[in-house]
């Protein structure tokens, strides 16, 4: 984890288009192996989707269940150590202490709205392809606006940096899409 965000006193991170989480729950696991279990406490994941599907993304980044597909890929350590399995319901629910991490809110990107201030990350996969060239300007514009002064942007592989909002980040690295706010 990078030190400029390691270092705050509260971390913030605002996964933008979470759809059903595990992307979300992914990201918590990495932190909390990083972090250990109290820093870890200083961790707040802001998940957010549009949520059309009649709220069930948000019921299902709640409950934080998965099916056993969605599992079979993780090391048995991180599955025994994160998740415990519901065999009633043939699921593997993730452990209480990555939920608490976790808040999920219905969240429309085009509302140029964001949901907090101060973020440290902003993570915007699979959702910046689907917005016009000009919304997604306005979309990273929004970041931008809402990260901490050394904050970061990943975005998905795929999507270049709009021209018009290149001068705002600094990319990290030449080919991956994580950008640093330039203040």
């Amino acid at each position: 984890m990078a030190p400029a965000v390691r270092n705050h006193r509260y971390i913030k991170i605002w996964d933008a288009g979470c759809a059903t989480g595990p992307e979300t729950y992914s990201l918590a696991i990495v932190l909390r192996e990083a972090l250990g279990p109290y820093a870890f406490r200083r961790v707040t994941i802001l998940a957010t989707d549009l949520d059309e599907e009649n709220g069930q993304f948000g019921e299902m980044v709640r409950r934080g269940e998965y099916p056993k597909e969605n599992i079979k890929r993780l090391p048995r350590e991180i599955v025994d150590r994160y998740f415990s399995k519901d065999d009633r319901r043939g699921v593997y629910r993730v452990s209480d202490e990555l939920k608490r991490r976790v808040t999920f809110q219905q969240h429309d990107l085009r509302s140029l709205r964001p949901v907090s201030d101060y973020v440290n990350l902003v993570l915007c996969k699979n959702v910046l392809l689907h917005l016009s060239e000009e919304t997604r300007a306005e979309v990273i514009s929004m970041f931008h606006k809402c990260l901490a002064p050394d904050g970061y942007l990943v975005t998905e592989q795929t999507q270049q940096m709009p021209s018009e909002v290149r001068h705002l980040f600094r990319q990290i690295l030449p080919n991956v899409r994580l950008f640093q706010k330039v203040s």
